[in-house]
């Protein structure tokens, strides 16, 4: 079975921006290993700091515990012990020893020759045996070295695959590899030593880690190396729900992952780092799951015909039909639906009417919006109106009272006038109560304005405006629905003057 290994708190913490608390660290290794199933964890780099040692002691101590110790790693140096001393004070078996990959690495950076770094590599995994740890080997920039220094490589695994190494882990570390090279390079490394268990570690600076981490795995490495949401140095790592998904649907290969835990589980990360998830990704991003095109719900009432592998039961989601200017009857239906609200084919055009008014105002209607349009939509008829609202505009600038223009219809007449206020909706009811007190028509005392998202409502979406009157010793309100609030209000009150004419 192939092995996953996420890096979200060692690799994943490079993330610019990116610090975890304690709690948080022992809190994302809990369910990494526990709710997700992952196989192996990446906790630190060695030697960070004080703090960093506690936190880690915390983590190991917990895992210690829970009989997931030898599935927790620490990134250690080659440092003449100092590295295994710390990951051995600290409690973990097992360290993620970094050694260079490239020729230019050795050469440039630790200005040894071949030879040099290689003796100090042996020198290192000898001591961490006599410490009783076990050792995993980075080629770091090894994408580099196999693409253009290929013996060096050679020579490195050549002297070290016999002795007490687990784990060949190979990064594409500048994240410069694509399929086809990843394919390549990847497959040159499985069938030189079959018997070596080699790991993927890729980055995501051209967007194909997830596509190099499915064809590393296609030629054979055992392992892959992941981050929740993404998260890593520059462009990121490859995506933990992303890979399980190709994995399981474009190769068939098996992991002891639990699917309906991801979403779940990234929403906690991502709240932990700060970093929001991309409405538009894959898997655990909002829109993922989301039909906004009439004709794709149509197809899904009619066999499924817009659904592929990815349905969102697989991952702890729903399906959602999105509501706007896109929706067609469909769409709308499913809401409906799904609210256990039933209307006939003409209450449902006026629906639909209503729903695609709305979005042309707004992007985002969501189905707690519904019943809120549907109420609106079926007690307003428009040929009941004997006062009408034809127009009206405020004008609101700093320093200056806010003033309004209003243009109304009272059994087929116009009227208009326009007055300052002590804010817009002010405004406008003075404008108002202008025309009435002009015709000697009574006017109603407001008694309460208050204004409401729909729960579970965006607050780019729609508000509902309710506002109580009292006339001729009645109380009573009435209610306006609108992506704009003070929209909303003058439509309860449009309500409000035609319930009047009738008392």
């Amino acid at each position: 079975m192939l092995e996953i290994m996420d890096t979200t708190l060692r690799d994943g913490e490079q993330t610019s921006g990116v610090s975890f608390s304690s709690q948080e660290k022992l809190s994302i290794a809990h369910l990494l290993l526990v709710d997700l199933g992952v196989n192996r964890i990446e906790i630190a780099s060695a030697r960070v700091s004080d703090g960093e040692f506690k936190t880690v002691k915390k983590i190991t101590d917990w895992a210690r515990g829970a009989g997931y110790i030898d599935q927790i790693e620490i990134l250690g140096f080659i440092d003449k012990g100092a590295s295994l001393q710390w990951i051995k004070d600290v409690g973990c078996n097992t360290v993620n020893l970094l050694t260079k990959g490239s020729y230019k690495h050795v050469t440039e950076q630790l200005r040894k020759t071949p030879q040099e770094h290689l003796d100090d590599i042996k020198a290192e995994v000898y001591l961490a045996q006599e410490m009783g740890l076990n050792v995993n080997i980075y080629l770091e920039d090894w994408s580099n070295g196999i693409l253009n220094s290929e013996d060096y490589v050679y020579f490195m695994v050549d002297n070290l695959k016999d002795m007490p190494i687990k784990r060949f882990m190979l990064p594409d570390t500048l994240g410069i590899l694509n399929p086809h090279t990843t394919w390549r390079a990847c497959r040159r490394m499985t069938k030189r030593y079959p018997k070596l268990h080699f790991d993927f570690h890729a980055h995501n600076d051209y967007d194909l880690a997830v596509a190099n981490v499915m064809v590393a795995v296609e030629v054979g490495v055992q392992g892959v190396h992941v981050t929740m949401n993404g998260l890593g140095e520059r462009a990121g790592n490859a995506s933990l729900s992303s890979v399980i998904a190709v994995l399981h649907d474009h190769l068939n290969v098996e992991t002891t992952i639990k699917e309906e835990k991801l979403n779940r589980v990234s929403r906690v990360v991502e709240t932990y780092s700060g970093l929001t998830i991309s409405a538009n990704q894959p898997i655990v991003g909002e829109n993922v799951f989301t039909q906004c095109a009439g004709i794709h719900a149509d197809g899904d009432n009619k066999n499924n015909l817009y659904y592929n592998d990815l349905y969102p039961e697989r991952f702890g989601r729903v399906r959602e039909y999105a509501l706007g200017k896109l929706s067609g009857k469909a769409n709308i239906r499913k809401n409906i639906e799904a609210l256990g609200i039933e209307l006939d084919e003409a209450e449902m055009a006026k629906v639909t009417n209503r729903v695609i008014e709305l979005g042309d105002k707004k992007e985002v209607i969501t189905q707690e919006d519904l019943p809120y349009i549907i109420s609106d939509v079926l007690r307003n008829s428009e040929k009941d109106k004997q006062v009408k609202i034809i127009a009206f505009a405020f004008i609101l600038s700093k320093g200056v009272r806010p003033s309004a223009s209003v243009r109304i219809e009272i059994n087929g007449k116009e009227y208009e006038e326009t007055a300052p206020g002590d804010g817009q909706y002010h405004a406008f009811s003075k404008a108002l109560w202008k025309i009435y007190t002009k015709l000697d028509k009574p006017k109603p005392d407001l008694v309460n304005y208050s204004v409401i998202i729909p729960p579970g409502g965006r607050t780019d979406a729609l508000v509902q405006t309710v506002i109580s009157w009292k006339f001729n010793d009645k109380v009573f309100k009435t209610r306006g629905l609108d992506a704009d609030q003070t929209e909303a209000a003058v439509k309860a009150t449009e309500k409000m003057l035609n319930i009047i004419e009738d008392m």
